[in-house]
């Protein structure tokens, strides 16, 4: 039975309890709130220049904790230790960038006639953040970090599942001298501190990643007192491979098999054309095989186990004993274990191929040629991200073009760079994260004219 109280910390893949810690009411988030709104007008009334540099030395903070924070990931959220690295050094990148940009948040004079206008922009005030269990670290910081670099407060309600970290980043940003309040981690229930967050009147922004359904009732109470919203709400994406790709780079299982598959960008939707398509099965079957599956934290592991047994459930209910597919192995015991999977006589319309299964299993599909591979790639309500693998510039261009998703790499299965716009069409959600506007996103533009023709 879940305590309404506190939220317990199970390690993935041992399902030992790793910490408890307070569930937050809906009473502390209107106490957060309050706090954060004067904190936010004293960080808002420093020079830009003061804010960066109290952010560079928050980075520097979390730089020499990186080891720390990514192994405090493993243990709750079950990723690999690699992954893991990762994850913090984003964070701290992340902090870095936007440093740059809080003393690069430029106005503009527009000619008028009578006399001169001139724009500004102002914080927004104090932010709501949610973020995932998937991608704790890096996911809380692109929307905390960006936000407070435009002179806003950040409270931040971390999943259930991985108050962890967010809870030490929170304890780093003291550490570094980031002002008393202005960036809180609030660990609490979606149902209780993540609606009041959404509701609180004070909170001028709202920026959630999660599932589709909890993001379109997000946005109608958001919608309910004109409160702006980003939302990033998964994928589906495809990885369209053409016969003349180096398939052997193109077919990488890691493009799906990325922490468990828990992955909004994964390229679960493995589409081949049909003259390479038995050379395609054959080198995933080999590949699966041969993929590590285990302890997150021993260096030598590819691949973790899932967040939660809810999770297990989740994807097998996806899998079928019976169903024709490629399979890798995973452990026995303790842990919530999935071996990679590709499902190789799955439908185009069928529920694997088209709805969010987060987990390491994809489907394959055969292609014809490149209008079947748009109108393949684009059948599915997400558009968040994808890959299209050919030689042919032109090809590559026009596939582009047509695919209806936000991120797009060609030759690569890149999706997330933090000098890059990050963000998807369709029912992957609204509004864009990081690149040289994340900054804006957090901000009002306010227009001042200033007469020159004297009083009236």
């Amino acid at each position: 039975m879940t305590d309404p109280h506190q939220l317990q910390v199970v390690n993935p893949a041992t399902e030992e309890t790793v910490a408890t810690v307070p569930a937050a009411s809906a009473a502390d988030v209107d106490a957060a709130v309050a706090r954060a709104t004067r904190a936010q007008r004293a960080w808002a009334a420093l020079a830009p220049a003061d804010r960066a540099r109290l952010l560079r030395r928050f980075a520097d903070t979390v730089d020499a904790h990186v080891e720390e924070l990514a192994r405090l990931e493993v243990r709750e959220a079950g990723h690999t230790l690699g992954n893991a690295r990762w994850e913090a050094g984003n964070a701290r990148d992340l902090l870095l960038y936007a440093a740059g940009g809080a003393e690069r948040l430029l106005g503009s004079q527009i000619p008028v006639p009578g006399g001169w206008n001139v724009t500004f922009r102002e914080p927004l005030g104090v932010v709501g953040v949610i973020a995932p269990w998937n991608f704790p670290m890096p996911i809380a910081a692109w929307g905390s970090f960006p936000a407070l670099a435009a002179g806003n407060a950040v409270v931040l309600k971390p999943a259930e599942t991985t108050p962890l970290t967010a809870l030490r980043l929170a304890a780093l940003a003291l550490d570094a001298g980031l002002p008393e309040h202005l960036f809180q981690v609030l660990p609490g229930y979606g149902h209780t501190a993540g609606r009041a967050l959404v509701d609180h009147p004070d909170i001028a922004k709202i920026v959630f990643t999660g599932s589709t359904r909890t993001g379109h009732e997000v946005m109608e109470r958001c919608a309910r007192q004109a409160k702006p919203v980003t939302l990033e709400l998964g994928g589906k994406s495809p990885n369209i491979v053409f016969a003349d790709a180096d398939l052997k780079t193109a077919l990488d299982p890691f493009s799906f098999l990325d922490n468990a598959g828990q992955d909004c960008c994964a390229r679960t939707r493995v589409l081949v054309q049909r003259e390479v398509y038995d050379e395609a099965r054959a080198f995933l079957a080999d590949a699966l095989a041969a993929v590590v599956v285990g302890d997150p934290a021993d260096e030598r592991t590819q691949m973790g186990p899932l967040i939660s047994r809810a999770q297990l459930d989740r994807v097998r209910s996806y899998v079928p004993d019976h169903a024709p597919a490629l399979r890798g192995t995973a452990p026995d015991g303790p842990g919530f274990w999935f071996p990679p999977t590709v499902l190789t006589d799955a439908a185009p319309d069928s529920t694997a191929a088209r709805e969010e299964i987060f987990g390491p299993v994809a489907v394959l599909l055969p292609f014809t040629d490149e209008q079947d591979a748009i109108r393949l790639a684009n059948d599915t309500p997400y558009g968040l991200s994808g890959s299209i693998w050919t030689r042919d510039l032109g090809r590559a261009l026009r596939v582009s073009g047509a695919v209806r998703a936000g991120n797009l790499s060609v030759n690569s299965h890149s999706s997330v760079r933090y000098w890059t716009p990050f963000g998807g069409f369709k029912q992957s959600g609204l509004g864009r994260e990081l690149g040289p506007d994340a900054l804006t996103a957090f901000t009002e533009t306010k227009n001042v004219f200033l007469s020159t023709e004297g009083p009236a």
